[in-house]
């Protein structure tokens, strides 16, 4: 491995420019983590409109310091106020709050900022070891591989997302269907545009991001809260005992592993991957009982899980251009703004933003170590404002962002349309994730699956002669077969089951 890219990513990084913008995304990451119902996808997606303008490496370090900040900041309301400000710190709820109710609140914040900065440097280190390794596999993709993992990778989404699967689908469907309004790439011939000069290009990604997003999600909580916000419980004794530190270490260990693993598959993330470390911890203790009365081991391994698992979700959106997660697919989109394509050549043919990504992420892990308890106190007072003074405030925002992107009004039209529909989906059950996954991919599903066909004179069967695009595509069927078969066995199993109640002993004579 050739370590002058990596030692050139960290000059790149230590520049006042770069140094102040993953200062400013880890601080908007920690607030926006702290704030219940935005959340990073959110977030980002209204601050695209200021990376326009702005060095490709600079606003792609801003954009991650805000994903990974965010999983920390969720950890402050989650603790003091049981009140997860991040769908990841929904676990840490159960134990970081019984700690706080225990006059261990500090000791809580302190357990996860520790494991949130050894979970995410861990993955970091993965990272840069095995990113490159991915990126030189993914030379040898061609059009049909792309196709199956561009297949995979919606489908796992789909089936792996949170809530109905089925809506995830439907929602999914929806986005290959806007993915495809606008010129046909290979006979001009405008599709689904009805006669409309403005989407004879397509839809643009940033209106349909900050409508889903950041306008659906503020409707949305303006509905929901109107829950009161208990006092928050006092900190005191930030730093950890030597016994919490070691209760907990192990805790730390496992979830730097199942946080970089599971952040990498499509569909894994922070969530799932929390979920799974605070599982396997509940399963290995001696005496689970302790779970949810205030075990330390509780919120270091989910929060460990968390943070290196936002870390390793960068390797399919940087080595293969494939978005792991929502929050990836409008970073994703951020960078095909400024103009870079990830995928395999970005390492040779961008290694300053490649590097210099990466290695940010080191410097603003030590930055969350530092800033994490010092603003506790802020941040809660921030909770304070009523809703119906900060809403206004970020649809202007948005309303402005957007605007500013192509001086369109045609964008705000759009901002507004997506935004009520993002609204409806969240209150009828979908999720938005897979629609702007599907819809990010769709270009290059379509594309790679036209180009596939025409190399195999569309002869579909083509895909299965070449080992990686048919090792995908298994998986693919595996995956999308697995759920029905599951069903069929658990229909069998019940009628067995009914079989079987319904059967009587003969009476005795």
């Amino acid at each position: 491995m050739d370590l002058a890219p990596v030692i050139d990513g960290f000059g790149v990084v230590l520049e006042p420019t770069n140094l102040l913008y993953c200062l400013f995304g880890v601080v908007i990451g920690m607030l926006i983590g702290v704030l219940p119902g935005l959340g990073p996808a959110a977030t980002i997606a209204i601050l695209l409109p200021l990376t326009i303008g702005v060095e490709p490496v600079t606003a792609i370090i801003m954009l991650a310091g805000i994903f990974y900040g965010a999983q920390y900041g969720g950890t402050i309301t989650s603790v003091l106020l049981r009140l997860p400000g991040e769908a990841s710190s929904v676990v840490t709820v159960f134990d970081g709050h019984a700690l706080a109710r225990q006059g261990k609140a500090g000791t809580a914040l302190g357990i996860a900022a520790i494991g949130s900065f050894v979970g995410g440097t861990v993955s970091i280190v993965a990272l840069s070891l095995v990113a490159p390794l991915v990126a030189g596999f993914a030379l040898d993709f061609g059009p049909p591989e792309y196709t199956a993992l561009a297949l995979l990778g919606i489908l796992l989404v789909s089936t792996v997302s949170s809530g109905d699967r089925l809506k995830a689908v439907i929602a999914a469907c929806v986005g290959l269907l806007l993915a495809t309004v606008g010129r046909d790439g290979f006979t001009s011939a405008e599709r689904f545009t009805f006669d409309n000069l403005q989407l004879a290009d397509g839809l643009d990604f940033v209106p349909i991001a900050m409508g889903l997003f950041g306008l659906g999600e503020i409707l949305y909580n303006l509905e929901e809260r109107h829950r009161k916000v208990q006092a928050p419980a006092a900190v005191a004794n930030v730093w950890p005992s030597r016994t919490d530190l070691r209760q907990s270490s192990g805790a730390i260990g496992r979830g730097s592993v199942i946080g970089f693993v599971l952040g990498i598959l499509p569909g894994g993330g922070a969530v799932l991957s929390s979920l799974a470390a605070y599982a396997v911890e509940k399963r290995r203790a001696k005496d689970p009982s302790r779970f949810g009365q205030g075990a330390v081991e509780g919120v270091a391994a989910p929060e460990t899980a968390n943070n290196a698992a936002a870390t390793s979700s960068f390797i399919p959106l940087l080595t293969l251009g494939i978005p792991a997660n929502a929050t990836m697919a409008v970073i994703f989109g951020a960078l095909l703004i400024q103009g870079v394509s990830p995928g395999p050549q970005l390492v040779t043919q961008e290694p300053e933003l490649f590097w210099g990504v990466i290695n940010s992420m080191y410097i603003g892990n030590i930055l969350l170590l530092i800033m994490s308890i010092p603003l506790v106190g802020l941040f809660v007072r921030i909770l304070r404002v009523r809703a119906t003074v900060l809403a206004p405030i970020t649809v202007l925002i948005t309303l402005v962002g957007v605007y500013t992107v192509n001086n369109s009004v045609f964008d705000i039209g759009l901002v507004i349309v997506f935004g009520v529909l993002g609204y409806l989906m969240k209150k009828l059950g979908f999720d938005p994730g897979p629609l702007v996954l599907a819809f990010v991919l769709g270009s290059l599903l379509e594309d790679s699956l036209r180009r596939s066909l025409l190399i195999f004179e569309g002869d579909a069967t083509g895909f299965f002669t070449r080992p990686i695009s048919g090792t995908l595509l298994v998986v693919f069927l595996v995956v999308a077969l697995l759920p029905l078969v599951r069903g069929a066995l658990a229909r069998r199993r019940n009628r067995s089951d009914d079989r079987t109640d319904t059967t009587t002993p003969k009476e005795l004579v």
